[in-house]
């Protein structure tokens, strides 16, 4: 039985690892990408970076306008992640099948969720470039939209694995609706719905410098600018106080999730 098994997921392998390679071959015809030519220009792209991508003293000039660039990045990665747990917190309470008012409510909430989570961040901010133009407005709408439809999936989920004995215990007692909310669900909830809003603004931050660049805001549209007007070494700066920001922000996050987790 064992070897029919292995024998059975060896050609399912096979197959499977069959199909992606036709599929490889078949879109590599279909772009007329030449493989051979991407390779052999990796080393001269790694020169070309080595001795044109960096920062010089010429650039440093520009260091204080990129950092406000890269503070209002961050500001509005940071508002758009808490504003929409909030949001968030109120549709996953109504949508979860632990706390759900009705079944009308939990079907309305989910469905948002998922109509907002699975829009891409960049398609938003393509959408609301017709409502708002080239403003921090749309990068902040487009932020919070994804972070509030991912937030309120994982609240959901968070909400019906974390809290579902004692809010079942609090009901056999007699509370109220709103009791088994703030004496059960919130309490038994809050840590790991921070954990996820953490997340959420690191991840905001990575997003909110591609949406920089279509919305003309932020870091995004800095890096933007000296690219194309072929400042190398600014945009170099830009990438690497970018980086330093990303990296600085999931230091904190994982030393605020090792204090409340």
């Amino acid at each position: 039985m064992s070897d029919k098994f292995f024998a059975k997921k060896r050609w399912q392998s096979l197959l499977t690892f069959g199909c992606i390679l036709l599929l490889t071959v078949l879109f590599i015809t279909l772009t007329e990408y030449n493989v051979m030519k991407g390779f052999t220009s990796i080393p001269k792209a790694v020169t070309w970076s080595i001795t044109n991508f960096y920062p010089n003293e010429k650039s440093l000039e520009k260091l204080p306008s990129i950092l406000d660039k890269l503070i209002e990045t961050v500001l509005i990665s940071i508002a758009s992640a808490t504003v929409a747990s909030l949001f968030a917190g109120f549709f996953a309470i109504m949508g979860a099948n632990t706390t759900k008012v009705n079944r009308v409510f939990a079907v309305l909430s989910r469905g948002i969720a998922t109509i907002f989570r699975n829009i891409d961040v960049a398609a938003w901010a393509l959408i609301l470039l017709f409502a708002f133009g080239q403003s921090a407005l749309t990068g902040y709408f487009a932020l919070f939209f994804v972070s509030f439809g991912f937030l309120t999936r994982v609240f959901m989920e968070t909400i019906d694995e974390a809290s579902t004995d004692s809010v079942e215990a609090l009901r056999a007692a007699g509370a109220g609706y709103f009791a088994i909310i703030f004496q059960s669900v919130i309490p038994s909830c809050i840590s790991q719905m921070i954990s996820w809003i953490l997340f959420v603004i690191e991840t905001n931050i990575r997003n909110a410098t591609l949406i920089g660049i279509l919305t003309g805001t932020g870091i995004g549209f800095a890096f933007d600018l000296y690219y194309k007007s072929l400042n190398y070494h600014a945009a170099s700066l830009v990438v690497i106080l970018t980086i330093i920001a990303i990296f600085t922000i999931e230091s904190l996050s994982n030393y605020i999730r090792r204090v409340i987790l």
